[in-house]
């Protein structure tokens, strides 16, 4: 495809957007993926190249939070290696069944969970009792989650910090960041299936990641400095406007 040098200008403007908002509170691809359509882009596509941009955001912010010391990637390798696996077989399986169920039942799942965040003010305050071991985390939580954001996506990195928080009693702070390692993680695996199918265009996804990485590396830094104070309110935010997108893309306001 020949993208103009004008559209490729503004969709590494809204990839930068997108970036700063998904390294604090998840939902970068509601932004990414409508503006590469509306680029004329085919669907197909858009999804292959949105895992490659996001791949930069991701693993900016993931890098940024590591050389931190917010993340011991040793303290949580199982995790990383159950999530790629269930990014992997989630992938896959999307190409073979129909997905209409999921796509029907996700929108009340996030929706639920933004409605979580705002009734529950303190929580993720602080560390609290952990439930689970880092073996049942990965098993449970990084595994299914992982599947999910290989099989659909939307709001697969604030269900992983919701996950944190709950099961394993990090505050919001470092469950953000935690939650950016597996979600870059999940969108790793992701893409190498797009690449394998030839659904990515290279030239729009590496501006778009140029733009990814920058926006990620600048929202991390907001995350280990403002904390819950930003991370809350942007959580609820981007939940209950992927409801919305979700639910209008199904019909429902029709």
């Amino acid at each position: 495809m020949e993208i103009s040098l004008e559209i490729l200008s503004l969709l590494f403007a809204v990839a930068l957007v997108a970036g700063f908002i998904d390294a604090i509170a998840g939902g970068g691809g509601l932004i990414a993926i409508p503006a590469l359509l509306m680029a004329g882009i085919p669907p197909v596509l858009a999804l292959g190249t949105n895992k490659l941009q996001a791949c930069g955001g991701s693993f900016s912010a993931s890098l940024y939070f590591v050389r931190r010391n917010a993340v011991n990637l040793r303290q949580i390798w199982l995790l990383i290696l159950m999530t790629f696996i269930g990014a992997v077989i989630g992938t896959v399986l999307i190409q073979h069944i129909d997905s209409s169920f999921i796509k029907k039942v996700i929108p009340f799942l996030v929706l639920a969970m933004g409605l979580y965040f705002l009734f529950t003010p303190t929580l993720g305050e602080e560390d609290r009792h952990q439930r689970f071991s880092f073996a049942g985390f990965a098993f449970t939580a990084g595994f299914g989650i992982g599947f999910y954001d290989g099989f659909f996506g939307p709001g697969a990195g604030s269900l992983l910090s919701l996950a944190f928080v709950t099961l394993l009693g990090f505050n919001l702070s470092k469950a953000t960041a935690h939650a950016k390692v597996l979600n870059c993680t999940s969108n790793i695996a992701s893409l190498i299936f797009f690449l394998l199918g030839g659904h990515v265009i290279w030239t729009v996804g590496l501006v778009m990641m140029c733009g990814q990485f920058i926006g990620a590396n600048l929202g991390a830094r907001m995350v280990l400095t403002k904390g819950k104070k930003l991370i809350r309110p942007m959580v609820v935010i981007m939940s209950f406007m992927m409801t919305a997108k979700m639910a209008y893309d199904q019909g429902w306001f029709n």
